[in-house]
């Protein structure tokens, strides 16, 4: 539990980070790139995204449970089993890379922005290998890597790199893409340094075929669910993209990024409990991975539902930040906000599921993510039907993935209960008295001008959330996430 709390408190810290990186991101696409030219630009972010993770093998969890039980032959050393992932995922990039570039219409619908935009093809390699080399990190208890690597250098070196080459005349117009190629590889480097001052340099390591085949094969259900996990995050921007204008992916991707705080919060213990479960798991122990999850699901949606009603509540003026075409999306943001805190039972229910029981895993996800597809196509046309404008498709596809994530939250933690045979349930009655103030104090001061609402407001819903939440909702037990001096954490178990 420890390493679980310093792990995620690290993290949690790294992508309240990450958002006041991606924040200048925002203002600088929106009010020097425009509306539309931010809305041909996501559908192709989206699609390097997913294809990415697909490259990537599931190492982000899979490698952990391969360096704890050991190599195939067990004569691998830990430092030859992370090449073998990262070897295998170059293979699998290559041929993605060669679809995307024959068919970019899968990429820009709605057309590109510049000669420049097909770079972006040039991210997936250097993004699927940065997972595998913070998953390697994880697993040595290094969550400051990824801090460093996702918080820090990545959403900075894009915020800057979009400002500075929009006043670059020759690449002007490909900016936001160049400046996405930049901060991915930025993070490469930046992880693969920590890599190599960790792990080194192989020793007697040759690439296998068979091996690897083997170790591709044997990860597709890992590869699965990371996908379709991300895909509920990204599946709504992609139809949007498809039958709706530029200008509604825009509104949407803005109300999405606001809201990654709370969304990254789930992924902030990520990292950390891969090792934790797979070390329980060799030894059985189901009651302590039970206890876990209802630790780690609680801290996590005590610290989302404070930063949803911080980000909710004033919502015309968060979105406000975008320009005036952008606070359309108000309703939307309001969903996807309130989407990711009930995700966070299935986040932390499927960390386990995807050891012991990966194919029924895979089963519920595929048909949460086909429920997320009919809903948000259902609503995009009832939509049009009735003539809304575009905030109305974002809101309609912010509700269809609220919906699915509900769905999915419920099935999961039905089937993990019965599967460990204990509780995994995160809600508590001081989450209802947390809310009750925040929401008078944040409403109150809806009333002052959007300024004093955005710099005084939002810090006065935290603080009296954090308040009643630490004295109503905390024990001793869920105050240790909040302690540095919590003890040492132990070395995790890898193969020699």
């Amino acid at each position: 539990m420890a390493a679980l709390a310093k792990g995620g408190r690290d993290n949690t810290l790294g992508f309240v980070l990450r958002l006041l990186g991606n924040v200048p991101f925002l203002f600088i696409g929106y009010r020097l790139y425009g509306v539309e030219e931010m809305g041909r630009f996501v559908p192709a972010l989206v699609m390097i995204d997913i294809v990415a993770l697909i490259c990537a093998l599931g190492e982000k969890r899979g490698l952990a449970q391969r360096l704890t039980q050991g190599a195939e032959d067990g004569e691998k050393s830990a430092t030859n089993l992370v090449y073998d992932g990262m070897l295998a995922s170059l293979v699998v990039a290559v041929p993605m890379v060669l679809l995307l570039f024959a068919f970019p219409v899968l990429m820009f619908p709605s057309g590109t922005n510049s000669e420049y935009d097909m770079w972006i093809l040039a991210a997936i390699p250097a993004f699927a290998l940065t997972e595998i080399l913070l998953a390697a990190q994880a697993c040595r208890y290094d969550i400051a890597t990824t801090v460093r690597a996702r918080a820090l250098v990545e959403p900075w070196t894009k915020s800057i790199a979009a400002g500075v080459f929009f006043f670059i005349p020759a690449i002007g117009d490909g900016g936001l893409v160049l400046a996405f190629v930049a901060s991915i590889y930025a993070a490469f480097l930046t992880a693969l340094w920590s890599f190599l001052r960790t792990y080194g340099l192989p020793s007697g390591w040759r690439p296998r075929a068979n091996y690897l085949s083997r170790m591709s094969l044997r990860s597709l259900p890992l590869v699965g669910a990371d996908v379709i996990e991300r895909g509920t995050r990204l599946l709504d921007l992609f139809l949007l993209g498809q039958f709706t204008s530029p200008k509604a992916v825009a509104i949407y991707f803005f109300a999405k990024e606001i809201a990654s705080l709370p969304q990254k919060l789930k992924s902030s213990f990520e990292p950390i409990l891969a090792p934790v479960i797979t070390k329980n798991l060799k030894t059985g122990d189901l009651g302590t991975i039970a206890a876990q999850v209802r630790q780690v699901g609680f801290w996590i949606i005590a610290i989302q539902l404070g930063i949803a009603l911080a980000l909710t509540i004033p919502g015309e003026a968060v979105m406000g930040l975008g320009g005036p075409a952008i606070v359309g999306g108000t309703g939307a943001l309001a969903f996807l906000l309130m989407a990711e805190v009930v995700a966070s039972m299935a986040v932390v229910s499927e960390s386990v599921l995807v050891y012991i029981a990966k194919k029924r895993n895979l089963a519920i996800s595929l048909g949460i993510i086909t429920l997320q597809a009919v809903l948000t196509v259902s609503l995009i046309l009832l939509v049009r039907h009735f003539g809304f404008d575009e905030g109305f498709n974002a809101a309609g596809a912010a509700a269809a993935l609220l919906l699915s994530l509900a769905v999915s939250s419920l099935v999961k933690a039905m089937l993990l209960k019965r599967l460990l045979g204990a509780p995994v349930g995160n809600l508590r009655l001081g989450l209802v008295w947390a809310t009750g103030p925040a929401v008078l104090v944040g409403f109150a001061f809806t009333f002052a001008p959007e300024w004093v609402e955005l710099l005084v407001g939002i810090p006065a819903i935290v603080c009296t959330y954090g308040y009643v939440i630490w004295h109503k909702g905390f024990g001793p037990e869920d105050r240790v996430l909040f302690r540095k001096n919590i003890g040492g954490v132990p070395e995790p178990e890898v193969a020699a």
